[in-house]
Parts: C-alpha cells; structure tokens; sequence
C-alpha cells in the first residue's frame, strides 16, 4: 500500500510501504538519539521498500529522516555503509555549487550498520519519472552533469581527510559475477525464480555473450579509474525543490567511470523496451508485456520506443561532457565504447532483477535480451546508435 505525507498530499511522491517494527531494530533510535535528533515513533513511519529494511519520518526532535540498515559480515562490520561512509568523506570535497547533490548525511553506527540521512519530503524518484515521462531531457542532461562531477572528484586529496573514516574500496565491482557465467552455485539456484534461471540460461548459453564479457571486464580492469556510484539506477535519483539529487552509496568504489555512463543508458534502454509495452506508454491498448504480439511487431514497436527514448541518453552524455570540461577533463578514448557494453550488460542485470516473480520470460524479456546481446558483441558500433557520440580526447 502507498502513502503520501501529510504536508505534500498534492504532490506524486516515493512510493512508500509499511516499514519494519521498529522495536525489532533498537539500533535505529538508539543511533538517532545519540546524534541528538530525537526518536521515530512507529505510528506515521513510512517505507521506501528495496533491499534493505528503512524507515521515513519525523523524530520526537522535529527532524525529519531517512534512515536505512544494511547488511553486517559474518566477522562483523559492513562494507556496505563502509563504502557509503567513504563517498561521504570524499563528497566533503565537491566545491560549492557542484551539480553533485545528495541527502544530508547526519549519522551512522558501523557496528550495527546503520545510516541516518535527511529526508527530502515529497521527493520523486527517478522510476516515477520515467514512467511519467518527466526525466526529461534538462534532468537527464543535470544527471550527467552530476555523475560527470562524481567522476571528478579528487581521490588524491583525500588522504588527510578521512580520520577515522573508511578508505575507499578498489575491490572490482562483483557485477557480472564472472564465476556465474559457467554455472550458478546449487545455492543460488535455490533462491532464484524459474523466470531468473531461465534468464541465465540465455546468457550462459551464449558462448558469445561470454566471451564479450571477458573482454569487458579486461577493458574495464585497463581504464583509468575513478570514484564511480556502481548501482545506478534510474530510483537512485530523487528529484526534491527542482534540483536532481543522487543517492544509495552502498557499492560505491574505485572503478572504470564507464560502468555509471553503460548503466544509466542501459536504464532508458530497457525503459524504452518495456514501456511500449505498458498501460499508458503512449500506445493503444494491446497484449500486456508482449504476450500475443508476434515478433516483427515486438521488433516495431521497441524500435519505435528506442528512437523516442535514445535522445534522453544523449542529453545525459552531453551533461556529462560538459561538467568533465568544466572539471578540466577529458574521457579516455575507449569510455563510449566500454560504455556501451556495460548498457549492454545492464539490460540482461535488469531483466534477472525483473523476472524474480515469474516463471518464464515473455517475449518483451527476450527483446531486451537480444539487445543487451547486441551491445555486447558490438559495443563500438552501437557509441552512436544509443546516443553516446564518440567523444575526441585523450586519457586523463
């Protein structure tokens, strides 16, 4: 069940659920009294669903915050908000005025891996505005230019800053999971849908696919790096007062800025193939999510979607080449190319989060399959089909 708050009822806003006992979690406001801000009361607490258990309110104090736990190690400990806790101590250096924007962080307990945040009231993620078709082309173009400043962000002035703070993690991103390429674990399999394993299927029947992968994660490993987000998602944005806000650190790291750019095309690369599809895509009525439709019309229609949609990820490119000029920088020479393969990996990412509830792939998963395939086998000749001009320069 949705709600909206009280003070914003008029507003779209997050779509939010029924949060978790709060009694079950005495971390939460034993943290939030500590840092002075009161406590939640269970009554009026709100939800934002995802992976990990969150509650949104206002404190007994008049604050009002998002707080999130996240998952512990088996030794203790949590890389998860470690690496959140790093971006935030490396984020105290963005200049005044940067387009890199994020909820306040007001606190956490490393122990029992809990954050406090300020809540942005009646925020809109970025799912809500794909799906209402207001991530325009000027929010798309703020998005680049925020990831381009992250990108930025100077990684060799941060020595003297951290105290007591995390480090930040130069462990290769765990996605794709390379050893899942030859066989998933008995264990995984166990916890998958029949709809997920039929997923997988596609890709490690596909000696093509592999291969194209290996070859990503090669060029990926040669790159410059930067400080990158690495789960970005179109719900990783929250639009609040008209400004673009980007959040959800948790896999934040040292990696190949390419793998921010691939994915936030491959997001609107796999809007456009299932909007076409869904009530209120602009479309007349027709099979839902594909099923009835024969392949040539599959093909017409995503095609027709795709070039409705590809102009978003060229204002997003062309934000974010700005925003690199203004840092005086320039992308390396193979950022579009590896780019586009990481889109290309984002729409079969995507599609085994999707299938989670079903037993079979409809034909539109399938669609969305065959043009990750596309992007990975062909990455350089894909730079300009999705709107990634191949941009001049030299390595930074």
């Amino acid at each position: 069940m949705t709600t909206t708050t009280a003070d914003t009822a008029e507003q779209p806003t997050l779509q939010r659920f029924q949060p978790a006992d709060l009694d079950a979690a005495p971390e939460v406001n034993a943290l939030l009294e500590r840092l002075g801000l009161g406590r939640l009361d269970q009554e009026g607490l709100a939800s934002f669903g995802g992976r990990n258990d969150n509650w949104a309110g206002r404190t007994s104090g008049g604050r009002q915050v998002f707080v999130k736990t996240v998952a512990r190690a088996p030794e203790g400990g949590s890389p998860q908000l470690d690496r959140a806790l790093a971006f935030e101590h490396l984020a105290a250096l963005r200049p005044a005025g940067s387009p890199l924007r994020t909820p306040a962080h007001l606190g956490s307990d490393r122990t029992a891996a809990v954050g406090v945040y300020a809540l942005l009231p009646g925020a809109r993620s970025g799912s809500e505005l794909a799906l209402d078709d207001a991530f325009d082309d000027d929010l798309c173009r703020e998005a680049g230019r925020a990831v381009a400043a992250l990108h930025s962000l100077p990684v060799d002035r941060t020595q003297d800053s951290y105290g007591d703070g995390p480090a930040i993690d130069t462990e290769e991103a765990p996605l794709p999971p390379m050893p899942w390429l030859e066989a998933l674990p008995w264990s995984t399999v166990q916890e998958r849908s029949m709809g997920q394993i039929a997923a997988w299927r596609l890709v490690q029947d596909d000696e093509r696919v592999i291969a194209a992968l290996h070859a990503l994660r090669a060029a990926e490993r040669a790159a410059p790096h930067a400080p990158v987000h690495c789960d970005l998602r179109f719900d990783q944005f929250l639009q609040h007062d008209g400004q673009l806000h980007l959040c959800d650190w948790e896999e934040f790291r040292l990696a190949d800025p390419a793998r921010d750019v691939g994915a936030f095309a491959g997001e609107w690369l796999f809007h456009a193939t299932y909007a076409v599809f869904a009530p209120g895509a602009g479309q007349e009525e027709g099979p839902a999510a594909g099923f009835g439709l024969d392949h040539a019309e599959i093909i017409e229609r995503g095609a027709a979607s795709l070039r409705r949609h590809t102009p978003r990820i060229t204002s997003f490119w062309q934000g974010y080449l700005e925003q690199l000029a203004r840092e005086g920088r320039t992308p390396d020479a193979g950022l579009a190319e590896r780019a586009a393969g990481f889109a290309g990996w984002h729409m079969f990412d995507r599609l085994l989060a999707t299938a989670e509830l079903h037993a079979t792939l409809n034909p539109v998963a399938r669609a969305a399959a065959g043009i990750g395939r596309t992007l990975l086998l062909n990455p350089s000749g894909s730079v300009a089909t999705i709107g990634l001009a191949q941009p001049s320069g030299s390595s930074r």
